[in-house]
């Protein structure tokens, strides 16, 4: 990588989630990739772990000391002004893809955490009865609709989410499905992505807002 690819790597890396912890390191998800263990002491995209407390982790993000717990919201460290942000009014998201292409962004509904999926062949929002619950989103008063998944027609919700989080673009109003078996992820459907311009640069995908 060059200096140049190296610096604005570093300059997107300012939105931090700590997903879990496990074996006295710390799940991290920086900038909206796939999440990676930490040590205490090591760092990413200039992000230092500096201790680990309980259920809670104390990091170094450029600079700024900032404790995160597990399942808090995203924070974002850093001046505006940077690649993935616009001060003018206009959104913009930047992701990168893990070793399989595929993109794990944190964000919010509603105003808290989840682990998206993004699925250009989903066409909504698409979670899990468990995850809706764990938000307090009351999806049983949504009207019922059926889905074709891989394992058959299955009978869902649908339901309109206040808000959805990804970076720093919020788009509101998003029609969503609640489906009844666990999933890992909340799919980042299309209710969502068509409120984007969106553009493929190798391991980067750049989500522009449209509106």
């Amino acid at each position: 990588m060059t200096a140049l690819g190296l610096a604005a790597q570093l300059a997107l890396a300012q939105q931090v989630a700590l997903s879990g912890m496990a074996g006295g390191k710390a799940l991290v998800n920086i900038d909206g990739a796939s999440p990676r263990f930490m040590a205490p002491g090591q760092s990413h995209q200039g992000v230092k772990l500096l201790s680990l407390q309980g259920e809670a982790a104390v990091f170094d993000i450029n600079g700024q000391r900032q404790t995160l717990r597990v399942g808090d919201a995203p924070v974002s460290v850093g001046s505006r002004g940077t690649p993935g942000t616009d001060t003018g009014g206009r959104q913009r998201i930047v992701l990168t893809a893990d070793s399989r292409g595929h993109f794990f962004p944190s964000g919010q509904i509603n105003g808290r955490a989840v682990q998206f999926l993004v699925d250009t062949g989903a066409s909504s929002v698409i979670l899990s009865e468990s995850d809706a619950k764990r938000i307090n989103l009351d999806y049983t008063k949504g009207r019922r609709v059926i889905v074709n998944t891989a394992n058959g027609n299955v009978s869902g919700h649908q339901v309109r989410l206040d808000s959805v989080r990804v970076g720093d673009a919020q788009v509101y109003g998003v029609d969503a499905i609640v489906l009844p078996q666990p999933m890992l992820f909340v799919l980042l459907g299309n209710t969502f992505l068509t409120r984007f311009q969106m553009q493929r640069h190798n391991d980067q995908l750049v989500l522009e807002k449209r509106f």
